[in-house]
């Protein structure tokens, strides 16, 4: 192999013996995943908000930003489920940037995978213990998802993980409600085929155990938008995409159709302050149309304490150093707004 090996990262978090959940926080995590459940399988007709930081850069930050989330679940909580995003990994294929928390707990030094996994862990503790949320995470590395089974409350695979069958396979033995996003290229079809892979069992190595998945139902799409050939961005959370989406569910019978619509990304073509005008129409297609209703289950937004974004040496606390977000008083008002028009 053209590569070395320095040390085997035998964590003993797998097994949970160094940070062990307290039974009030499994049984958090536990209501949380019912309840987003009941969102997926229509025995809920609450609304979905998967809402946080673009990356978990800061713990301290992330923890803060989430603290503010609780008065609002409180005075909105019979129409929207809050699920704030912890994603403590970035994709960066060429090496460029902030890699993530996972590898970069420290986001001004070099990767420190062994401090990163143990830093994945606290943060996503510390939110269950302090604030009451089991939060969301990216599915970047399957391998990693071990760490944080016992936490998560919802899972999202990524528009360039969605065609890997690790992936898929890894999905499909989950106990969480897992989004497949559209991948890069706009193919529905890839999405549909992840939806379907993930919903079924499987027999398949998994970090050297021979495994067996029993399939995930509550496996669905999230719309996130795509660029083109060309390198045009095309948004895909307009009215004929979700009733085009909810003609592809039928064909294929997948169990609990549902989608939700990431209104960063392609979507808004990068431009944060375009997500509320995003949520806007997509709710108004949902009152004009209840085949749209009945799939449109939630929204993801890109959201953190100041307006848009920095470099990573930039010291702006709250602040992205990934993708661009909406701040924190435009956040607080549409979630309001979302629960009104609700």
């Amino acid at each position: 192999m053209n590569m070395v090996f320095s040390r085997r990262l035998t964590v003993p978090m797998e097994t949970k013996e160094m940070y062990p959940l307290t039974a009030a926080m499994a049984e958090t995590v536990e209501r949380q995943r019912l309840e987003i459940k009941k969102i997926f399988s229509g025995r809920s007709d609450r609304l979905l908000l998967i809402i946080g930081p673009c990356s978990a850069d800061n713990e301290d930050s992330v923890i803060d930003y989430i603290t503010r989330l609780m008065p609002i679940q409180e005075q909105v909580r019979d129409k929207i489920l809050i699920v704030p995003r912890i994603y403590t990994g970035k994709p960066r294929t060429t090496g460029d940037g902030y890699l993530g928390l996972v590898h970069q707990p420290d986001p001004g030094a070099g990767p420190d995978l062994y401090k990163g996994i143990i830093a994945m862990r606290e943060l996503h503790m510390r939110a269950v213990k302090e604030t009451g949320f089991a939060c969301a995470d990216e599915m970047l590395y399957p391998e990693n998802y071990r760490y944080l089974d016992d936490l998560l409350a919802y899972v999202a695979v990524g528009a360039r993980s969605v065609e890997d069958q690790y992936h898929r396979l890894t999905a499909s033995g989950m106990d969480v409600a897992v989004g497949m996003k559209n991948p890069t290229s706009g193919d529905l079809t890839v999405m549909m085929n992840s939806i379907l892979a993930a919903q079924h069992p499987h027999d398949f190595v998994y970090r050297g155990w021979e495994a067996h998945s029993y399939g995930n139902p509550y496996a669905h799409a999230i719309l996130r938008g795509y660029v083109n050939r060309q390198g045009v961005t095309h948004p895909n959370y307009h009215y004929e995409d979700i009733i085009y989406l909810s003609q592809l569910y039928a064909k294929i019978g997948l169990e609990n159709p549902a989608v939700i619509i990431d209104c960063n990304h392609a979507n808004s073509g990068k431009d944060p302050f375009q997500q509320p005008r995003i949520i806007r129409e997509v709710l108004s297609c949902c009152r004009w149309s209840e085949d749209v209703r009945r799939l449109v289950k939630g929204f993801m937004v890109e959201s953190y304490i100041e307006d848009g974004r920095q470099e990573v040496d930039g010291g702006c606390y709250g602040k992205s150093i990934t993708d661009a977000c909406l701040g924190w008083e435009k956040s607080e008002r549409l979630i309001y707004e979302i629960a009104e028009q609700l």
